[in-house]
This record gives C-alpha cells, structure tokens and sequence, in this order.
C-alpha cells in the first residue's frame, strides 16, 4: 500500500455516470445469455430479483448491521490510531522507527494468513473488526503522516511571531492542511475494510453475518444469491464511503471559513 495523493479531483472526475452503469449492465446480460448457463454468470435481473426476495426479510437486515458495526467499527479504530501515531511520529523520530517495521509487515503480509492467525486467538465474531483495524490502518497512517510533514513551515513561523496558541496553530493551520491527506486515506480505506473485512467473514463463517451468507452461497452454488449478496456490500461500502466522507468535507468547509 502507497501513499495516496492529496490533490484535488478535477471537478465530476469520480462521478458515476447512469449512462456508464447501463452499459456495464448490458454487457453482462450479453455475456450471461452468450454462456447460457446462470449457475456460470447470473443475468442482472436474476440477481435483482433475488435482493428483491431477500429484502423483506429480518434476517437480511440483521445480517447487514452484524457486519456493519464490526467492519465500520474496526475502521473507525483504525482511523483514530493511524491520525494519533502519524502525529506522533511526526514530532518524534523514535516513535516513526518503533512503528515502520509493524507498518511494513501489515502492508505486506497477505490479509488470508492475518485471518488465519487471528481467528486461533479470538472468537470469529470479532474476527472482521480486527481484519479491518489491520488493513485501513497502514494507509491512513502513511498519509497523515505525509500530510504532516507537507505542512507549510513559514506558516507556522509567522504563527509563533504572532504568538498563536498551540491550539490554535493546530486548528487553524495544521488541520485544514492535513486534512485532504486524512481524507484521501480514509477513502481508499473505507472500500479497502468492506473487501477485508468480508473475506474475513467467509473464512471465519460468524453466524449472522455477510459473509457466511456468500460462504452458503458459494456451497449451494446460488449464484444470483452470491451477486446479490455481493451487490449489498458495494453499496453499503458506498453508501458508508459518501456519508462519512460528507462529514469530513463538511468540517474542511469549516475550518476554511474560519
């Protein structure tokens, strides 16, 4: 995992376009019906019609939540320690040091052996929450780290010439200048514990949860019931993704007109 760059997307550059879903569409139902066999690739309206079915059910619904606490939950960890130790490594070389190699083991060890090893020493229920923790960590980390270090340094000069609190150096300057880097991590990070955090589920099988729905799935060979489930995680994931990513513009909007 590498930094992610802070600048600012070109004006509708990450917009989805209805006109670019549609195709997508049409060129899965060619491909399904040019196979002709649903339990290989399911056609789009198979699977729309099993979340249609799926739905009104209770048990859908609890799954959805028994997942989103724990993966959302594991990311908001994650997001907390990654800013509080990039600031920390930022103002002390031995805390960045102490930090690198753990950093580096999590970037490179693969997410289905930290599954494995996890689950030997905590129940599957939790096991999403921990998955996600490690894998969004290193990337909000590494850019708030970043964004620290890009902080304009003349700016805090003039800042201790005037004689500006501590406090006020950090929320009038510093945050609004690391803030598109936090936020940067935070979305890649948000879409990155939904993958980890499922596939920890599939492994560890929780009762109750997304994952052993796709696990089950997978078994019977339901196909549409494995689009569909896949299908609720990608728009959760984006729905979580806009919301939270609302709130962080909202407070940038903030602090830019103070």
């Amino acid at each position: 995992m590498t930094s992610i760059s802070a600048d600012k997307k070109k004006k509708g550059g990450g917009t989805i376009r209805l006109w670019a879903v549609l195709f997508w569409l049409l060129v899965w139902q060619g491909a399904s019906m040019a196979i002709g066999q649903e339990i290989l690739l399911v056609s789009p309206l198979s699977v729309f019609l099993k979340l249609f079915e799926l739905a009104p059910t209770g048990e859908f619904w609890q799954s959805i939540l028994f997942s989103s606490l724990r993966i959302l939950g594991g990311f908001l960890l994650s997001a907390g320690a990654g800013a509080v130790l990039a600031a920390l490594s930022a103002k002390c070389r031995r805390v960045e040091q102490l930090l690198a190699p753990a950093v580096l083991a999590v970037k490179a060890v693969p997410v289905a052996s930290f599954i494995i090893l996890i689950l030997i020493w905590i129940s599957s229920r939790n096991l999403s929450v921990c998955i996600s923790f490690l894998m969004v960590f290193p990337v909000i980390y590494t850019n708030t780290l970043n964004g620290i270090r890009k902080i304009d340094g003349e700016l805090l000069e003039m800042a201790g010439i005037f004689r500006m609190s501590s406090w006020a150096r950090f929320w009038y300057l510093s945050l609004p200048q690391v803030m598109p880097y936090f936020r940067a991590g935070c979305s890649v990070g948000l879409g990155l514990c939904w993958k980890a955090g499922t596939a920890a589920e599939v492994i560890g099988i929780p009762d109750g949860s997304i994952g052993e729905k796709l696990y089950h799935a997978k078994v019977y060979l339901n196909t549409s019931e494995l689009f569909a489930w896949t299908l609720v995680i990608i728009l959760v994931s984006l729905l979580f993704e806009k919301l939270f990513l609302a709130v962080l513009d909202g407070l940038t909007g903030r602090l830019e007109r103070m």
